[in-house]
């Protein structure tokens, strides 16, 4: 089967603490997404999703999309970013105007828009975007397009996005020193959405917990937008560290011990089963030339019984703060959906603890199974990325610059017409 001719190319960059990978996906004549190339690299310069170092997060983002064209055979010079950090907020604003029983026109629809802007406040902070989620016909019936309907009002729910403007412009930052324009900043909790949610999961209400390196975001969506956002200070690398700290070890031997024999569930066998704390080419440190583990054998092995207890005593903690963000956020006590993702949720047995700890249901969100998707690059770490060349495609409406491939129409739809008041939007910041 030949591969179908390109028409549109993407290119994301997910810049995480832990890694930065990037991804450049094709839509083929028939509309149908192919992921072409992707790349991913140890994060430098980035904690807790914040830059840290500029000269050295430029040159792991450069270095990541270089191994991406290289894959792709192709090289892209624009990108979407995903943000994580920087204190994003999530918020819906309400406009209505007066129509007065007649019936919408396609200038109402502006002014209604017009308003809305009038209406933002940004307090200080950058908006990412500001999106018309659905629009309402006096103050009832969520409708997708008002024109030509009746009303004697006519609302609107923005969701608006708001971050911190300096971190945001570090990322930027970022990318343009490795040589690429950026496209849009996309909210990381979107993005995945994006890619993990289903768009009934997005209707009836839904939680989604992205467990990164060094950061946790807990978004809650429903009606088709995201309605709350937390971002929590703890990632799988805190897990890590925890480890470490618990046997005396090396981070290194830590994460690797964390990935062969970790889990979050405990099995009865646990205390009979003993994993060696030195991977199969290390030298097993019992001739007194290092430290060896605390509380190993003579061949440098420990019970997986305690390593399981340390995993398990983190995601306790993490459990906890996630149950508190949920209930801050206002989500239904229990039967919704949680879905987890972020490489957090490559943890053995992660879903079975959080579905006890958080007395809900639980799936693991991956990608959606897109053509020419590595099998390294479809399990949940990379959930974001795939979610931000999905967000790409389905160019929605809260872009902030249109790239080179939007031609402007005369005659403004509905849906341009948003663009157009949103660009508007976006110069009146």
């Amino acid at each position: 089967m030949g591969t179908p001719r390109i028409t549109q190319v993407f290119g994301a960059v997910n810049i995480g603490s832990f890694r930065i990978s990037a991804m450049i996906m094709g839509v083929s004549e028939t509309g149908e997404m192919v992921v072409l190339g992707s790349g991913h690299r140890a994060a430098q310069g980035i904690k807790r999703g914040y830059v840290t170092d500029m000269a050295a997060a430029t040159h792991a983002i450069r270095d990541c999309v270089e191994r991406a064209e290289k894959s792709a055979n192709t090289s892209i010079s624009s990108v979407w970013i995903g943000c994580s950090g920087a204190g994003l907020v999530s918020q819906v604003s309400k406009v209505e105007i007066d129509i007065g029983g007649r019936r919408i026109e396609e200038d109402d629809i502006e002014h209604l828009l017009v308003a809305a802007r009038a209406n933002l406040q940004p307090d200080g902070r950058m908006v990412l975007h500001a999106q018309p989620a659905h629009y309402t016909l006096d103050g009832a019936h969520g409708v997708a397009n008002p024109k030509g309907l009746h009303a004697e009002q006519l609302g609107v729910d923005i969701h608006v996005m708001l971050a911190d403007g300096a971190p945001v412009k570090n990322l930027i930052e970022a990318v343009q020193n490795a040589h690429l324009d950026v496209e849009a900043v996309i909210a990381a909790p979107i993005a995945t959405g994006h890619a993990c949610l289903t768009p009934e999961e997005r209707e009836l209400g839904v939680a989604l917990i992205e467990i990164g390196g060094q950061v946790t975001n807990v978004s809650v969506h429903a009606a088709g937008m995201l309605l709350g956002l937390k971002a929590l200070p703890f990632g799988s690398a805190d897990i890590t560290d925890a480890i470490a700290g618990a046997f005396g070890i090396r981070r290194f031997q830590a994460e690797r011990l964390k990935c062969v024999a970790g889990s979050a569930i405990a099995s009865p066998s646990d205390h009979r089963e003993m994993v060696p704390v030195n991977g199969p080419n290390e030298e097993q440190r019992t001739d007194g030339n290092g430290p060896a583990a605390r509380g190993a054998d003579e061949m440098g092995r420990i019970p997986r019984a305690e390593l399981v207890s340390v995993v398990t005593e983190q995601l306790g903690k993490l459990t906890d703060d996630v149950n508190r963000a949920l209930k801050s956020m206002g989500f239904a006590s229990s039967g919704s959906q949680v879905v987890l993702t972020g490489g957090g949720a490559e943890l053995a047995g992660v879903a079975e603890f959080a579905q006890g700890a958080l007395g809900r249901p639980v799936r693991i969100g991956k990608p959606p199974a897109l053509r020419g998707l590595p099998e390294a690059h479809s399990t949940p770490g990379f959930a974001t990325l795939a979610g931000l060349c999905l967000y790409a495609r389905e160019d929605p409406v809260d872009i902030r610059s249109i790239g080179p491939s939007y031609t402007p129409t005369t005659r403004y739809s509905g849906m341009d017409l948003v663009h157009r008041v949103i660009r508007a939007a976006r110069e009146y910041f």
